[in-house]
Formats: structure tokens, sequence, C-alpha cells
């Protein structure tokens, strides 16, 4: 008995000792950039690479367009995937396997291949898009959908395994409602944590993306913070830092509203 209890607590020492190290790990540059960031003004901390930043007109340009960006792409998304997977889930389960391989094609295919093949499809006859603005948009917001698919389609495949999507479809159908309401008033409702969740991890990817609006000549925030990297120091150190801290908001909410999802599961509220 004294040497099992010895061997769990070597396991926990080590296991505390590697959950050290990764924090250190991933804290310490972070760290550095958050102090490299405040020392624009030599001799003492100030926040003027955060005012330069967010006093340049082209830095809310660019946030915004990244922004109203983000906000299609989550709901062109949801209108792709929420109805896919709840057929896939209701009717064709044996084709489960096949879309999960295609919606890991975005790990697979590197970005700057996805965007040459849409540049050299999209820049002439018959399907030219790539000379107005508008229709870039449109292209940007398709390369967006691509890139984001593997995380709102998982995100929303989770939610659809955690309920029973048949047994309330089918209760939902004896009470006289159509597919339409099923899907509005019965599926969405049980599944607005797993929704979030998606929802917000694609709206972080589209603000962190770089490669489609630099290729495409875009005002995204991504090249937005390369240009500013190529001729100033302070300045971009502060973008990421906002940058991170746009991220772990995003992440926040989601911990945030599953855990408020969570207890009213359990007291049934």
């Amino acid at each position: 008995m004294a040497e099992i209890i010895n061997q769990k607590k070597k396991s926990n020492l080590w296991g505390i000792l590697w959950a050290i190290l990764g924090m250190l790990y991933f804290f310490i540059p972070l760290y550095g950039t958050l102090d490299f960031s405040l020392r624009m003004i030599k001799g003492q901390i100030s926040l003027e690479a955060y005012h330069i930043v967010l006093s340049d007109p082209k830095f809310f340009e660019s946030f915004q367009y990244s922004v109203i960006m983000g906000m299609i792409t989550v709901v062109i998304s949801l209108a792709i995937f929420l109805p896919t997977v709840y057929w896939v889930h209701l009717k064709f389960p044996q084709i489960r396997p096949v879309i999960e391989i295609i919606t890991i094609l975005p790990f697979i295919i590197p970005v700057i291949v996805y965007v040459f093949g849409i540049i050299r499809t999209f820049s002439r006859p018959p399907l030219q898009m790539t000379l107005h603005p508008f229709t870039t948009d449109i292209l940007m917001v398709a390369g967006y959908v691509v890139l984001s698919m593997p995380y709102m389609y998982r995100a929303v495949d989770v939610g659809m395994r955690s309920i029973d999507v048949r047994t309330l479809t089918e209760a939902a159908q004896s009470l006289g409602a159509n597919g339409l309401q099923v899907m509005f008033n019965v599926i969405i409702p049980n599944m607005r944590i797993a929704i979030l969740s998606g929802s917000l991890i694609c709206f972080a990817t589209v603000i962190g993306e770089l490669i489609l609006g630099d290729f495409l000549v875009r005002p995204a925030l991504g090249p937005y913070m390369v240009l500013v990297g190529r001729s100033r120091a302070y300045e971009p150190a502060a973008l990421a830092i906002i940058s991170y801290a746009l991220t772990w908001v995003c992440l926040g909410l989601i911990q945030w509203f599953s855990r408020g999802g969570t207890s009213q599961q359990l007291t049934g509220r």
C-alpha cells in the first residue's frame, strides 16, 4: 500500500512538473512580447505603441473588415453544416467517414496552394471574380468557410452526438412539426453551446488569417499586421498582444456559456 501511495505521489509530481514547464513555455514568450510592447518610450513603461496602433485609421479599417468577414463566414458555415450534419446523423450515418475526411482537407492542403488555386481558377474567364472588390470578397468568404470547416464541422458534430437526434425529431414530427420547425425549435436550442463554440473558433480563425487576405489583396487584419511589422518594431508586438486578447476573449466566452449551459441542463431551467 505504501509503495502504491509513493508511486501516485511521484506520478502527481511529474504531472505538476510537466504542467509547469508547459505553462512556462507558453507564457514566457507572451510575457516577453507584452514587456517589449510597453517599452516604446526609452526608460519607462508606457502604452504608446498601443496608442499608435489604436489611433491608426488603417487598423480600424482592417479590423472592421475582418470582423464583418468573420460574421458572414460564421452565418454561412452554420447554414451549411447544421443541416448537413443533421441529415448525416438522421438519414445517412454511413457516409460520415467520407465527410470527416473531406473536412480535414484544410489541414492537409497548404493554404498557399489553396489560394493559388483560387487565383488561377477565378482570375480568368468565364469565372473572373478577382477584378472587383465585391466579387473578391465573395472569394474571401468562401475561402474562410473552407479554412474554418474542420472546426465548425467538429463542433456541430459533437453537439449532434450529445443529443438523441432521431428521438427528438420523431417526437417533434409526431406533434405536427415540419422540417424547419424541428431544426429551429428543437435541434438548434439543444445545440447552442456547440454552435457558439464553433462560431467563436471560426471567428477567431478569420481574424487571424493572413494568406487569403494577402494574396487576394484585401484589407484584412492579418496582412495589416504583417505590413506594420515590416517597418516598425513595437507596434507589431502590441498588435500581437491585441490578437492574443481577442482569442482569449473568444475562449472565455466559450467557457462562460458552456458553464451556463451545463448548469441549466443540471437544474432543468
